[in-house]
């Protein structure tokens, strides 16, 4: 399945991702919650990969076992980061033999140490690019690319950012998973400008149900989302307290969960942090449209 046959009339898209893990025993847990995780019966899980693609090589094990235990669709994460076009290129073709269909396409953060994107001696600059350049070279592959709610951090100002998302979109693009929110409010907003401009692909949320509130502060801050101040004081009461937490954080993304499923979203990709309790309980708890 690739990504644009994900989602449509009668197609709701259920999507997790995962990213390498980093020891032994991090390979046996990842595999165990995959296997809870797959009950839900996903369209395609997707995997990320380090700055700088330092884990390029484990992403595409990683999707490729999944694809091999569980006949699931997979998709990798592809970023301009130190890669030209030739080894983007040979990465895609090895990925292919190994049953991925489709490709998380991404710029890139700058690598460890640098706070500022180059690109590689003929390497892309812009994840449109990257979208043009597989769309080009392998015509059959899914693509999805990223859309910011609240804003990419970089970008000067909401109308510019979504015009990069635009041109993204237009280059090739299938689908638009967002960036994590905690506020709804902010991906209806985004939706509705996205309409506006003329983006006309499915617009998935994605969503990271907590586990632990000082983690997920620091991912948020990384990335931009802002955290309701309600759903911080309810965090709070709970500082040393890790099932606190938990318990607040599951029901703060089965309401958001709800309440976007109620206004019709086309789909859920959760952010689950290579562990599965967290959306399990919300997939429990909430009702998923036709299938």
């Amino acid at each position: 399945m690739t990504l644009a046959q994900a989602y449509g009339p009668g197609k709701f898209g259920l999507s997790f991702e995962l990213f390498p893990p980093k020891t032994p025993a991090g390979v046996t847990s990842l595999s165990t919650h995959v296997d809870r995780l797959v009950a839900f019966e996903p369209s395609y899980i997707t995997c990320t990969y380090g700055a700088g693609g330092s884990t390029q090589d484990s992403t595409l094990d990683v999707v490729a076992e999944v694809h091999e235990k569980h006949g699931l669709s997979v998709a990798t994460h592809l970023t301009c980061v130190g890669r030209t076009p030739e080894e983007l290129h040979a990465y895609l073709e090895q990925a292919q033999q190994r049953g991925v269909q489709n490709v998380v396409a991404l710029r890139g953060d700058p690598p460890q140490g640098e706070t500022e994107f180059r690109p590689v001696e003929g390497g892309f600059s812009y994840a449109n690019e990257l979208v043009e350049f597989v769309r080009s070279e392998f015509r059959e592959m899914g693509i999805a690319v990223a859309g910011y709610p609240e804003k990419h951090q970089e970008a000067p100002s909401l109308e510019i950012d979504l015009e990069n998302l635009k041109r993204k979109v237009e280059a090739g693009a299938d689908v638009v998973i967002t960036q994590l929110f905690y506020d709804n409010r902010d991906f209806f907003e985004f939706r509705e400008r996205c309409d506006k401009i003329g983006i006309r692909v499915p617009i998935i949320p994605g969503l990271l149900p907590v586990t632990n509130g000082r983690q997920v502060q620091r991912i948020a801050s990384l990335c931009g989302a802002k955290l309701p101040p309600q759903f911080v004081s309810d965090l709070e009461k709970h500082t040393n307290d890790a099932k606190g937490q938990f318990e607040v954080g599951v029901e703060q993304a089965t309401q958001q969960t709800a309440e976007l499923i109620a206004e019709g979203v086309p789909g859920i990709h959760f952010y689950v942090l290579n562990k599965s309790a967290a959306a399990e309980r919300v997939l429990r708890a909430v009702p998923l449209p036709a299938r």
